[in-house]
């Protein structure tokens, strides 16, 4: 019997289109055990949607990597305990695929290491902004080239909270790319691989100060703005409350504040209050910075 936990993940953090994210005190479990024939039970706050069959994503990521390595698929009695709001830009897919792939890794007797798994996730994810977080933990940046990634943790156990305000509604990731401009102007380019550089630098020196400028972005978040009622008054609203920066937390709708310490109700309830100017009702949460990523064990 394997179980498996993985972190809730936000990706972009601003300028870091596809590139950037962090994982957050927010977790999906996974448990699996050898059985006669593929079974899912559904468990947790959020099971609607969720395939219980071979269509699962889960088991579709589990297939890939026993694909690659030539195993023949093994069938599992798989319980999936999910409190990861779906559609939110808060990687609940991407939880699926690292669980998938840690579970089919270890029925096939652990032949890939963590960066093995990160290569096979970002393959099938298409970028690894959720997946490499979800997987280290912490804040990660992961670069892209020809045949692999590069992946670099910037920090574990950053100075601040996380705050998470979940709107009432659903945003699709593939609606969300689809309002984004096929072509991006040389001013905008400059503009965010300067706040990249900053951005990186902030979480290394812990200079959070800085985040309110290293956190801006003229790539995705303005034009995701008009599928998000209030989305950038709530933004600057939870800076003017305290707040070291705040960002939409991947494709949205949920955005997400770096917090000092002790702030983290005035910055939510700010967030909030903007939104609801725009009659959009929302939830949120407190989090810490996951240091560790998935974890696997037996029994």
């Amino acid at each position: 019997m394997f179980y498996v936990k993985v972190p809730a993940t936000s990706a972009n953090l601003g300028p870091g289109f596809d590139s950037m994210g962090l994982a957050v005190s927010l977790y999906n479990y996974f448990k699996a055990e050898f059985s006669d024939s593929l079974e899912f039970i559904l468990e947790g706050s959020y099971t609607t949607n969720i395939a219980a069959n071979k269509n699962n994503l889960l088991w579709k990521s589990a297939c890939t990597l026993w694909k690659q390595i030539c195993f023949e698929p093994k069938p599992l009695k798989i319980t999936i305990e999910s409190h990861i709001p779906p559609a939110r830009g808060l990687g609940s897919s991407s939880t699926a695929v690292i669980g998938g792939l840690m579970i089919a890794n270890a029925v096939a007797g652990y032949p890939l290491n963590r960066f093995e798994l990160l290569k096979l996730a970002t393959s099938f994810e298409g970028h690894p902004d959720n997946v490499s977080p979800a997987l280290y933990g912490g804040i990660t940046l992961t670069v892209m080239t020809a045949n692999s990634v590069i992946p670099r943790v910037l920090s574990k156990k950053p100075k601040f909270k996380a705050v998470v305000v979940i709107p009432d509604f659903l945003v699709e990731t593939e609606k969300a790319r689809k309002i984004l401009p096929p072509v991006i102007s040389r001013s905008d380019v400059i503009f965010n691989s300067s706040r990249v550089g900053l951005l990186v630098d902030c979480f290394i020196n812990e200079e959070y100060e800085m985040l309110a400028i290293a956190t801006q972005d003229k790539i995705h978040q303005n034009q995701r703005a008009s599928l998000i009622p209030g989305m950038s008054e709530a933004l600057d609203q939870a800076i003017k409350a305290g707040a070291y920066g705040a960002v939409l937390s991947g494709s949205g709708p949920t955005l997400l504040a770096f917090c000092p310490f002790g702030l983290e109700q005035n910055v939510a309830e700010s967030m909030k209050r903007a939104l609801a100017n725009n009659f959009l009702q929302s939830g949120s949460l407190v989090l810490d910075i996951d240091s560790e990523g998935a974890v696997i064990t037996e029994q």
